[in-house]
């Protein structure tokens, strides 16, 4: 198989995907910040980097993928006061609801670990220490700070002018040494979670009682269970600037190893109205609201369906379209899987030729930096192409048969789509032909008649009919 093709913000161009240890893949995704229910912006990348982890391993890489919990954080602190509840307690229920949301979009088995930031904080003072004695960082009235300038490539990852970072997301502090320089510790503050801790700075033992910074839990995390580099960091394209910049800053001044991180990924934003779908602009769709009104998989292949790196737009009018495209998808490869058999070892010579050009155009698009909407685009042709053969032919070879749907369910499951057995579903042969008879009134124009046929359908076989921009759907009425 030819090279996964990936690409790297770092190099700003498409590389060959070459692991540290041949074929093991140690991959990382910032996670999440439990302090509210995930939105559907949160669910377009964990959903991105499933399925990139689930393509890797597919094609034969082992993967270890992690995604961090962050539980200690100003946000948390914030949302606890309004409620006057504790922090960690209001942090391990919104994590709770999170896993769920994860279960229910199909992305927490993708995930081997979930460790939660406060789990390792001596692992932060230890970095924090290590920066300190190589001069990378300063103790400033309780809190701790990494020096910027200290740090020559420090906008390597954002490609940004060091004189343009006071424009944005600075933490102001008098005293510090250059107005960007980021928090590694911050000092506690009345009813905020709290440690103790000790660092030595300038000859002498400072004691600080406070909580880390955001940035640090990373490469924290990261060095405890990866070591000082591994593969593939991903994230939304966002976290560009600052946080992964100063993940490489913590990182590769602590550890002396460049790159820490040998590609790193990022996915576009989810758009609505325009704008950055986010919590802070209180114009989110929450992930357990939109489930309740369309299934998992019509939500995976509407985000699929624009590729990881492009941001893309949110309305209940394209989760629609892809859930009838869902359906239709289901109801073409039902009426192949629905047909007569015959117990023959040769193989249908339509059906094989469109297995192998799906096989061969599913792989290309993803081996070409996951290029999902392709992978679709091939997967839903060959479907049609099954659909047509039902269409033409009263009976398929056993072989035949069992082959394309291992192959098209194989492959869906890649996206995470078609592993319902909706397609199993049994449709009589004259309600079929009922339906083939309603197309063609359509495509007459007569649209009484073929409303007419529409109840006769309904009130002889208890079958509903959906007319869609990708054709006819059916499901059992209610």
């Amino acid at each position: 198989m030819p090279d996964q093709i990936v690409y790297n913000t770092l190099s700003r161009a498409k590389e060959n995907f070459k692991p540290i240890n041949g074929r093991k893949v140690n991959m990382f995704v910032c996670g999440q910040t439990v302090y509210d229910d995930a939105h559907l912006g949160h669910a377009k990348n964990y959903i991105n980097f499933d399925v990139i982890a689930r393509w890797l391993r597919f094609t034969g890489y082992e993967v270890k993928y992690i995604q961090n919990i962050t539980d200690v954080d100003d946000k948390i602190i914030r949302r606890a006061a309004e409620e006057g509840t504790d922090p960690i307690g209001l942090a391990r229920r919104f994590e709770s609801r999170f896993m769920e949301d994860m279960e229910a979009i199909g992305v927490r088995k993708s995930v081997d670990m979930y460790p939660r930031s406060h789990d390792y904080i001596p692992e932060m003072v230890s970095q924090i220490q290590l920066l300190i004695d190589k001069g990378y960082a300063y103790v400033l009235d309780g809190d701790v700070y990494y020096d910027v300038s200290k740090f020559s490539s420090y906008t390597k990852l954002s490609g940004m002018k060091l004189e343009d970072l006071e424009k944005h997301r600075i933490e102001p502090k008098e005293g510090k040494r250059n107005s960007y320089d980021f928090a590694l510790w911050k000092a506690s503050k009345p009813a905020e979670p709290k440690w103790d801790i000790t660092l030595s700075y300038g000859g002498k033992e400072h004691s600080l009682s406070g909580r880390p910074g955001w940035h640090i839990e990373d490469t924290a995390i990261t060095h405890a269970i990866f070591g000082e580099q591994y593969d593939l960091h991903g994230g939304a394209i966002e976290l560009i600037f600052p946080h992964h910049t100063n993940e490489i800053a913590q990182a590769e001044a602590a550890f002396g190893v460049s790159p820490f991180v040998k590609y790193w990924l990022h996915s576009g934003i989810m758009l609505i109205k325009g704008e950055k779908m986010s919590k802070s602009l209180k114009n989110f769709v929450r992930i357990r609201d939109i489930l309740n009104k369309f299934d998992a998989e019509s939500v995976r292949l509407f985000v699929l369906s624009t590729h990881y790196r492009k941001d893309m737009a949110y309305s209940e009018e394209l989760l629609r379209e892809a859930s009838s495209r869902l359906g239709y998808m289901y109801m073409s490869l039902g009426m192949f899987y629905n047909m007569n058999t015959v117990a023959s070892p040769q193989k249908c010579a339509e059906v094989d030729a469109a297995m192998e050009g799906l096989g061969s155009g599913f792989s290309e698009a993803m081996l070409d930096d996951f290029n999902t909407p392709l992978a679709i685009a091939h997967l839903s042709s060959a479907i049609e192409a099954l659909r047509k053969y039902a269409e033409t032919y009263e009976q398929v070879s056993t072989a035949s048969k069992e082959s394309a749907i291992g192959v098209v369910t194989a492959l869906g499951s890649v996206l995470g789509i078609l592993q319902k057995d909706r397609y199993k579903e049994t449709i009589p042969p004259e309600a079929l032909a009922l339906i083939k008879e309603r197309e063609s009134l359509r495509s007459e124009k007569k649209f009484a008649q073929a409303d007419a046929k529409r109840e006769e359908i309904l009130k002889r076989f208890g079958i509903a009919i959906e007319d869609s921009i990708f054709g006819t759907l059916w499901r059992r009425a209610q």
